[in-house]
């Protein structure tokens, strides 16, 4: 069977592996509207994973820790917690004891999960397709289903928090007054000023980190459409271009996984930092 066309390689990587739970069959698609009959398999099973490889990690660096000088492993494993417990600490005042676990969390799982896009594009098909499925995309960030849940989940947690910190009977007594006052007449526009702002969270930490990887993963489609490109000057002779493409493809992807590993990197902190800053502001009385 032929690979895609020029014109069909970027839609076909955007497609989706997913399982339709009410017909229980395979389906394909690209991103469109998120549907609750629907699973992507393929961000679900990435997802897993990475966080399973996470998990791994710090626990062998935990079974391995020693009070003497560190080995280079347990050193970078300390260097990246103590940074993460400093930039908490900087931002949240009271008890880190779940803060800063779940910080460090957030910061390694997104950074894992964002680093898949440096994964050589094709290879994740190729291996779909031995196992009987030719579509698989292996960046779980991409994946507006994926940063959405994440968000949500954020907001599970700033809502505990703040109901922890002020009770329920304070919190909803700061959503029906906040910030205009305590006239019953007022009580209407500070319940939807605050459930804009409430809801607002989320929607632009998934929105952010989706927008981003999925842009960066786009760049790399369509550096990868230059292989067409020096494929055909090849194919008719012109090796003198081909050549040149084939070299220039190599340089622009290199320099692009080369920019692109700081923003996978500050993806990761952005969304931890404003998880922990949410949080804070959720316990603050207004």
């Amino acid at each position: 069977m032929a690979g895609p066309s020029s014109t069909e390689y970027i839609p076909h990587h955007l497609e989706h592996l997913r399982y339709d739970l009410v017909k229980g069959e395979w389906v394909h698609g690209t991103q469109g509207i998120i549907n609750f009959d629907l699973i992507n398999v393929d961000s679900l099973f990435m997802a897993a994973i990475i966080g399973v490889v996470f998990a791994t990690i710090f626990r062998i660096a935990a079974r391995k820790a020693t009070s003497g000088v560190p080995g280079k492993f347990q050193a970078f494993i300390e260097l990246v917690v103590e940074f993460i417990d400093d930039r908490v600490a900087e931002v949240f005042h009271g008890d880190r004891h779940f803060l800063g676990p779940l910080a460090l969390t957030i910061f390694c799982w997104v950074v894992l999960m964002n680093t898949m896009d440096l994964l050589p594009l094709d290879i994740p098909g190729i291996v779909a397709s031995a196992a009987g499925h030719g579509h698989w995309r292996a960046l779980p960030t991409a994946d507006i289903n994926t940063t959405f849940a994440m968000s949500l989940s954020v907001l599970v947690l700033i809502l505990f928090f703040s109901i922890k910190a002020k009770g329920i009977g304070g919190y909803g007594h700061e959503l029906f007054t906040a910030p205009f006052g305590k006239h019953w007449l007022l009580w209407i526009p500070n319940f939807a000023l605050n459930t804009v702002e409430l809801l607002a969270k989320p929607v632009s930490l998934g929105m952010r980190l989706f927008g981003n990887m999925y842009a960066g993963e786009l760049v790399f489609m369509l550096i990868a459409l230059l292989g067409f490109a020096w494929g055909g000057a090849f194919a008719t002779g012109s090796y003198a271009v081909g050549a040149l493409g084939f070299l220039g493809q190599v340089a622009l992807t290199a320099l692009w996984a080369i920019f692109h590993i700081l923003i996978i990197l500050l993806q990761g902190f952005i969304f931890m930092v404003l998880t922990v800053v949410y949080i804070s502001m959720g316990q603050e009385s207004h």
